[in-house]
């Protein structure tokens, strides 16, 4: 039984470090995209007409 429980959490834990790392990933590279747009935005602003 004890077995079994220990394969569980190693599992678990190994998909847990696994979901992390791609947040990580994810975070990043959604920050990144942000400033670039902003900064995007920001350079564009003189251009605009209204």
């Amino acid at each position: 039984m004890n077995e079994k429980a220990f394969k569980t959490m190693g599992i678990t834990g190994a998909a847990s470090i696994a979901i992390g790392v791609v947040m990580i990933v994810t975070g990043i590279t959604t920050g990144v995209i942000a400033v670039v747009c902003g900064g995007r935005l920001l350079k564009n602003k003189e251009g605009l007409m209204f």
